[in-house]
């Protein structure tokens, strides 16, 4: 039912925001106890989790670029799209004001924001979310037995790149995310970048996946993160 898959993408959703951007929260009210590859390691390790426990669900996108990579590849209904993406927004805000409410006095509850010139914290973040799709399409494509290790590529890359880049735009890669702390907080300078280079780099992902993979990249496979159907 699509109701049962929206529901995980909310909870999903929710989870990753709540644990991701509550640790950068923690890390600035705890002096730092976390440490930035704390934090990186929180995002990709929650995405990691919700994977293995929403995948057979929804498909466990958690990232409207995700979801609109997935229908640009052919792997998931028009249909679909709105609802995915509408219950990824409510659950990032759902997370971001939990957030709110236990920590009022924090300034921006993790939202990101560029350090550098926003052009290149732009193409950092079609890139990261470039090779993050290009991932997730390839191991959701082929052997059963890729699928089962598919959460940790997800998450390893998650972790990989927030560590290098997330000094300087905060590695969103999801423009859920970043929404959802940038109106919690009113933090909303540079949010327009959040939102759209990760589009941009989903999309790109696919002719590259499909250079790469050929059809098999446009077809859907039967594993865990493969978009579930009704």
């Amino acid at each position: 039912m699509l109701l049962r898959r929206c529901g995980a993408e909310f909870f999903g959703t929710f989870c990753l925001v709540f644990a991701g951007t509550g640790a950068i929260v923690i890390n600035d009210t705890a002096g730092s106890a976390i440490t930035h590859v704390g934090i990186a390691l929180t995002f990709g390790l929650i995405v990691l989790v919700m994977i293995y426990t929403l995948g057979d669900i929804s498909g466990a996108h958690l990232n409207p670029a995700v979801t609109v990579g997935f229908f640009a590849a052919g792997r998931l209904r028009f249909s679909d799209v709105l609802p995915y993406i509408s219950s990824q927004l409510a659950g990032a805000l759902a997370g971001s004001a939990l957030l709110r409410s236990l920590f009022p006095g924090h300034a921006t509850l993790g939202a990101t924001l560029p350090s550098g010139p926003l052009v290149q914290s732009f193409v950092l973040e079609v890139v990261l979310t470039l090779i993050l799709m290009l991932v997730i399409l390839s191991v959701s494509t082929g052997a059963k037995e890729k699928g089962i290790t598919a959460g940790i590529a997800i998450g390893s890359t998650i972790a990989l790149e927030s560590l290098f880049a997330g000094p300087i735009t905060g590695a969103s890669m999801n423009p859920a995310r970043s929404l959802g702390p940038a109106l919690m907080s009113g933090r909303t300078d540079s949010l327009w970048l959040y939102l759209a280079a990760p589009l941009l780099g989903a999309l790109l992902a696919v002719p590259a996946c499909f250079c790469l993979r050929g059809r098999s990249c446009c077809f859907v496979a039967p594993t865990p993160i493969a978009p579930a159907h009704d």
